[in-house]
Formats: structure tokens, C-alpha cells, sequence
């Protein structure tokens, strides 16, 4: 299930479900050359920190590898839930709720995607755009006899 949870966060880390979040400058903070006042609301958006090749060397490629070792993971750059004080009180549920809906699918069904359009849009969380097409049938092996 270790793996398995690695495959779940990267999934996470490039499809995000949290778009971001507001938050309110404490200070006078300088910014690639703006000055962003002190109690100026901002939008931190978590895609964007997912998709920083200065954190996560080629974002855009799927390796649930760079999850082997949590504590290389640089505080605050992983945060699909949020973090710190704002995290979702739900994360360590939905941690157990898809890794059982996960290890389920993978052991009891074979399924195929029926399209070849893996694009999402955000309606506001990730959602494919020809939505998801999918074949389910269940395993041979665990398939009735007659």
C-alpha cells in the first residue's frame, strides 16, 4: 500500500483538488520586483508550487518516486489538502478512502479508458473534459459460476 499511496499523491500533486486559497499579506512583502502591501489579499494557487521544476525536477512527468523519501519533500511544496493550520480535517480519511477505493478497483475489476482525450478542465475542482469514459468488468477469476 506504500506504493500505492505514492501513485495516489502524485496523481494528487499534478491534478490537484485544492485550486488555492486566499490569504492576507501580514507585511509589505517583495515579489520578482512588485511590492505586494501589507493586508492585500493574495491568491496562492497549489498547482503552480506542483508544477515548479525547482521543487519537482520534470513536473509534468508522472513518478511516483519522488514520494520514496517524504522528509526530501521541502515543507509546504506538497499540498493538495492545504497545510499547517489549514489543512483539511478530512485528508487522513480521504488517505484510507482511496487507497481502499484504489486496491478495490485494481483486484476486483479490469477497466480501460474509452477515449483518448486525457485533458481536465476545473469546474472548480479537476474534471476530465469528455468526462470519463471508462469500460469496468469484473476479474474473470472472481466472476460467477453457472
Amino acid at each position: 500500500m506504500k506504493y500505492t499511496w505514492r501513485v495516489a499523491m502524485e496523481t494528487l500533486r499534478i491534478f490537484t483538488p485544492l485550486y488555492g486559497g486566499f490569504r492576507k499579506t501580514l507585511e509589505d512583502i517583495e515579489y520578482q520586483g512588485y511590492t505586494i502591501p501589507k493586508g492585500w489579499q493574495i491568491l496562492w494557487v497549489s498547482g503552480m508550487t506542483h508544477m515548479d521544476d525547482s521543487i519537482f525536477p520534470e513536473p509534468s512527468k508522472f513518478d511516483p518516486g519522488r514520494f520514496e523519501n517524504p522528509a526530501g519533500v521541502p515543507p509546504y511544496t506538497y499540498i493538495p489538502f492545504g497545510g499547517g493550520a489549514r489543512i483539511c480535517p478530512g485528508y487522513e480519511f480521504a488517505k484510507i478512502e482511496t487507497l481502499i477505493t484504489i486496491r478495490y478497483l485494481v483486484t476486483h475489476f479490469t477497466w480501460k479508458l474509452c477515449c483518448n482525450d486525457n485533458r481536465f478542465r476545473r469546474d472548480p475542482m479537476p474534471v476530465p473534459t469528455q468526462g470519463l469514459p471508462i469500460q469496468i468488468l469484473p476479474r474473470k477469476e472472481l466472476a460467477p459460476t453457472v
